[in-house]
C-alpha cells in the first residue's frame, strides 16, 4: 500500500512556518520602539522650549522677567536692574551702618551671564517643574573687580576701624556726664571681600561684614549702672562735716569739682581730692585754720618779717574717703578731726626769700602842676607798694594795678593814643609802668612784654620806657633769681620812686647806641571831639639799648639783650579836618 505525499501548497513546512512566526512577534517591539523615540523627542523638544524662556514668575531684585525669552530678559535686565545695581548699598560693621558705592567697588550686574544662568538648557524633570511653578529662585550673576573691592574695603576700614575706648564720667559745674564706652573694631578685610563677593544681591539688606572686636574692660552697661546708683547719689545733695560743736556744709557742686573717675581692676570707682574739699570746708568757715602765716612788711622804710604761729587745721588726708563713704548714707554726714598745723607761709619760708637789702633804686620827675594825673600817681604807687614776687614768678603790672577804674581810685587825664594827645581814666600810669620796667630793667630781670611810647618824654630815659593800656598793653617781667623780691613804691617831692628789696644777684651794665635815624616833625590834622591842639617841634628818632647780665660771683653771663624802637616826632597837631 503507498502513502500520499503532503500538498505543498496547503501545509507550510516546519522551517517556513518558524520563519513566518518570528516575523509576526517583532512588529509589537517596533511600534513601542518608535513610540518611546517620538515621546522622548517631543519631551526633549518641550524642556529645550522651556529652557529657552526665563522661568516663570522669576524676578531680579523685584523686577519681573518671569516667561521672557533672552532678548526680552536682557532688555528688561539693562533698562531695570542694572541702574538698581548701580545704587549705594548698605553694609554693616559692628552693627554700625555704612554706605558703599558698588561702581567703585567693582561690583556690577553681568547680564548676559544672568539670562544664560536662567535660560541653560535643563531635562530634569523635577527643574522644569520649578521653572514652570513660582518656586523657582532667580540669582543674578555679579561681576566683581577685586582690586576695587580691596581699594573701597580700605577706605571702608579707615571709617569703620576704632581702638577699644574705655568709659568716662566727667564732672563739670556741678554735674556728672557720663561717657560711653566704645568697642574696638578691625575691620577683616580679606574675609570682607569674599563675603561681598559670594553674598551680595541688588536691592538686598545690608550685610554684615566679618571683624575683630574688642571690648572695653568695663561694659556699657556695668558703667551706666555704677553712674545711676553711685554718682546720682554722690551728687544728690550737700554733704555735713562735724567736729564737736563745729559744722560746715560742703555742697553738691564742690563735691562735684572735687571730684574724678578712677576705674580700678575692672570695677568703676570715684575719687574725692582732698586737697580740694579742704579748701572748700576750710573757706570762710569755722574750719578755716588759726595758724598765722609769716608776712612781709615795709616797716621804717624796710622790709620786715612778722613771724609765722602754729594753730588748728582740718585733718586732709582721707577727707575725700569720708566725704564719699557718707554720700552713701541717709544722713549725709562725716565726722572730721582738727589738728594742730604750721601755718602754709612760715617764718623759715619768708627768710629763705632772701628780701633783706636793696638792690635797685630808681626815679623819674613827673610834671606836678597835673594834679589829676598825680592822684593817678599816688594810686598806682600805693596799689603795688609791698608787692612780692616769688622766684620764677612774673610781675604782670596790669595785674597789679587793675581793675583801671573810677570805681577803683583812678581819675580821667591825659595819655597819647595813636600819636595823638586825648583822655582817658588812668592817664599818667604809664610812668609808673616806665618805673616798674627800669626797676626790672636794672635787676636784671627777664623782660616777658613791654611796649615805648609812640613818641619820646624827656622825663625818661630814651629806649628805656614803657607805656600802660588795660586790655592791650602790659608791662611784665619775670623774676630770675632764686630770691623773691619786694617793690616800694612812693611818690615825693616832684618826682616817683620805685625801689627793689631782694638778694643781689645780677651784675648789669647797659649801653646806648643813642639817637640815630632822626625825622622831622610834621603838621597833622585831627577831627576827634576831644582833641588837644600841641606846638611840636621835637625830632623822632631810632635807638638801640644793649643790656648786659651776670652773676655777681661770675658763675653765669647771659647772652647781650638788644632792645630797639623808633619814636615818632612830636607834630604839630591842629584840630578839625585838614582844609
Amino acid at each position: 500500500m503507498q502513502t500520499p505525499s503532503p500538498d505543498s501548497s496547503s501545509s507550510p513546512s516546519p522551517s517556513n512556518r518558524t520563519k513566518d512566526q518570528g516575523r509576526n512577534k517583532a512588529k509589537p517591539w517596533i511600534i513601542t520602539g518608535s513610540c518611546v523615540v517620538a515621546a522622548a523627542a517631543l519631551y526633549f523638544g518641550g524642556a529645550a522650549l522651556i529652557s529657552a524662556q526665563v522661568p516663570a514668575n522669576a524676578s531680579i531684585a523685584g523686577v519681573s522677567i518671569g516667561s521672557m525669552n533672552q532678548d526680552d530678559a536682557r532688555a528688561a535686565l539693562n533698562k531695570s536692574v542694572a541702574p538698581l545695581a548701580a545704587k549705594p548699598f548698605d553694609v554693616l560693621v559692628n552693627s554700625q551702618s555704612y554706605t558703599m558705592d558698588p561702581v567703585k567697588a567693582g561690583l556690577s550686574l553681568n547680564v548676559d551671564d544672568t539670562v544664560a544662568d536662567l535660560t541653560g538648557y535643563e531635562a530634569n524633570p523635577v527643574e522644569l517643574i520649578d521653572r514652570l511653578t513660582s518656586k523657582y529662585t532667580a540669582t543674578a550673576s555679579i561681576d566683581v573687580d577685586q582690586d576695587k573691592l580691596n581699594s573701597q574695603l580700605a577706605a571702608l576700614a579707615k571709617k569703620a576701624d576704632a581702638k577699644v575706648t574705655e568709659g568716662d564720667i566727667t564732672f563739670a559745674e556741678g554735674k556728672a556726664t557720663l561717657v560711653k564706652p566704645v568697642d574696638g573694631v578691625s575691620l577683616k578685610q580679606d574675609e570682607a571681600a569674599q563675603v561681598l563677593t559670594s553674598d551680595w544681591r541688588i536691592g538686598a539688606p545690608a550685610i554684615e561684614l566679618p571683624s575683630d572686636i574688642a571690648k572695653p574692660e568695663i561694659s556699657e552697661e556695668t558703667l551706666q549702672s555704677f553712674y545711676d546708683d553711685k554718682v546720682k547719689a554722690l551728687l544728690k545733695d550737700k554733704v555735713s562735716l562735724t567736729s564737736d560743736k563745729k559744722k560746715v556744709d560742703i555742697s553738691a557742686a564742690a563735691i562735684a569739682a572735687a571730684a574724678s573717675y578712677t576705674p580700678k581692676d575692672g570695677t568703676p570707682a570715684i575719687t574725692l581730692d582732698d586737697k580740694k574739699l579742704f579748701k572748700a570746708a576750710t573757706t570762710n568757715s569755722e574750719f578755716n585754720s588759726t595758724a598765722k602765716n609769716a608776712r612781709i612788711t615795709l616797716s621804717g622804710g624796710k622790709p620786715t618779717i612778722t613771724k609765722s604761729t602754729t594753730g588748728l587745721a582740718l585733718e586732709t588726708e582721707g577727707l575725700g574717703a569720708k566725704v564719699l563713704a557718707a554720700t552713701e548714707t541717709k544722713e549725709r554726714t562725716a565726722k572730721v578731726v582738727l589738728k594742730t598745723s604750721e601755718a602754709d607761709f612760715t617764718t623759715a619760708d619768708a627768710k629763705k626769700l632772701g628780701i633783706k637789702e636793696e638792690i635797685v633804686e630808681f626815679s623819674t620827675p613827673y610834671p606836678t602842676s597835673d594834679k589829676v594825673r598825680t592822684k593817678n600817681l599816688h594810686a598806682g604807687s600805693n596799689r603795688i607798694n609791698g608787692t612780692v614776687i616769688k622766684p620764677g614768678e612774673n610781675f604782670s603790672l596790669l595785674q597789679a594795678l587793675g581793675p583801671i577804674t573810677v570805681a577803683n581810685g583812678y581819675f580821667s587825664s591825659g595819655v597819647v593814643e595813636s600819636g595823638f594827645s586825648t583822655e582817658a581814666v588812668g592817664g599818667g600810669l604809664s610812668q609808673i609802668s616806665t618805673q616798674l620796667y627800669n626797676v626790672g630793667f636794672l635787676a636784671g630781670y627777664d623782660d616777658v612784654t613791654h611796649k615805648p611810647h609812640s613818641r619820646w618824654f624827656e622825663r625818661y630815659p630814651a629806649g628805656r620806657e614803657a607805656t600802660l593800656w588795660e586790655g592791650q598793653v602790659d608791662m611784665v617781667w619775670k623774676n630770675n633769681t632764686p630770691y623773691g623780691v619786694m617793690i616800694q613804691a612812693w611818690v615825693s617831692g616832684d618826682r616817683v620812686h620805685t625801689r627793689l628789696w631782694s638778694t643781689k644777684y645780677w651784675k648789669v651794665s647797659q649801653k646806648s647806641s643813642g639817637k640815630y635815624n632822626k625825622t622831622n616833625p610834621e603838621t597833622r590834622y585831627n577831627p576827634a571831639d576831644k582833641c588837644v591842639s600841641e606846638r611840636g617841634g621835637q625830632k623822632g628818632f631810632s635807638i638801640d639799648i644793649t643790656r648786659n647780665r651776670s652773676t655777681i660771683d661770675g658763675s653765669k653771663t647771659l647772652p647781650p639783650d638788644v632792645k630797639s624802637w623808633t619814636y615818632q616826632p612830636w607834630h604839630k597837631v591842629v584840630c578839625g579836618e585838614k582844609p
